[in-house]
């Protein structure tokens, strides 16, 4: 019966692959990557990147893994955040927490109807943190969009793998459920998280020569910048358009090239 709903509504749950990379920043038991592993690939996920794990590879991550060995076999290990998402044009972050800054928080299934918009044009990077302390303001700064599984408050969070399960699973179903809204006709890619990372720390830099940043509250203005830009999507073009601006306003370099004779 179930069989027949399927086939009749014209929908396949077969040989589905995921194009979504799921990126563990600093984990600390194994065994929550090996159960990570085969959360991903019962939803058909395969794009496995570990940042500066405590313990890998590891029996306990294979044994835990019960199947998805090779999704372990093929992880990639980074030793920072920033290398394991540069070639992603989309970078989703996942936290327990709600911080008090306004940061554009979308529930799982949101997440997944916005990854889908993109994920056959850029790639695409859903982050997860440490599991006692979740991912910093810091690591957050680098994410175009922050996704929240809610939960009773008495619990507050879930265990590493069941939060992997439940994004995958989201992601699985709305591929299957939802026609893929159009996006938006673009004259080049989007822009990737390297060279998002390039242009923000170049806009730093000069905002910091010009005297606009300041000590006391670059932090966090600096995280108000990132979210601004991670709204308007920047294109590569865009980004190339803005860094020649910031290089021709640049104080340090029109203070040198007035120097000159």
């Amino acid at each position: 019966m179930i069989a027949a709903m399927i086939a009749a509504g014209g929908r396949s749950y077969k040989d589905m692959q995921i194009p979504v990379r799921i990126v563990l920043v600093e984990p600390s038991h194994p065994g929550n990557i090996g159960a990570s592993a085969r959360a991903m690939k019962t939803m058909g996920l395969h794009d496995l990147t570990l940042v500066a794990p405590k313990h890998f590879p590891s029996e306990e991550a294979t044994a835990r893994a019960a199947g998805a060995d090779d999704v372990l076999a093929q992880a990639r290990v980074a030793p920072t955040l920033v290398e394991a998402i540069g070639d992603c044009g989309l970078v989703v972050g996942a936290t327990a927490r709600l911080r008090n800054m306004r940061w554009p928080v979308v529930d799982p299934r949101q997440c997944a109807a916005a990854i889908w918009q993109h994920a056959e044009h850029t790639k695409v990077a859903i982050v997860m943190g440490p599991e006692q302390s979740g991912l910093t303001n810091t690591d957050l700064g680098r994410c175009q969009l922050i996704v929240h599984i809610p939960t009773e408050p008495a619990f507050g969070s879930l265990n590493l793998a069941m939060a992997v399960q439940v994004l995958c699973y989201e992601l699985r179903m709305a591929k299957v459920h939802a026609e893929q809204p159009a996006e938006e006709h673009r004259s080049a890619p989007l822009a990737s998280a390297a060279e998002l990372e390039g242009f923000h720390l170049h806009l730093e830099r000069v905002l910091a020569d010009a005297g606009f940043l300041h000590h006391e509250h670059q932090k966090q203005l600096k995280l108000k910048l990132r979210r601004l830009f991670h709204r308007a999507r920047l294109d590569q073009n865009e980004v190339n358009i803005l860094r020649g601006a910031l290089a021709a306003l640049d104080p340090v370099r029109r203070s040198v090239d007035e120097e000159s004779p």
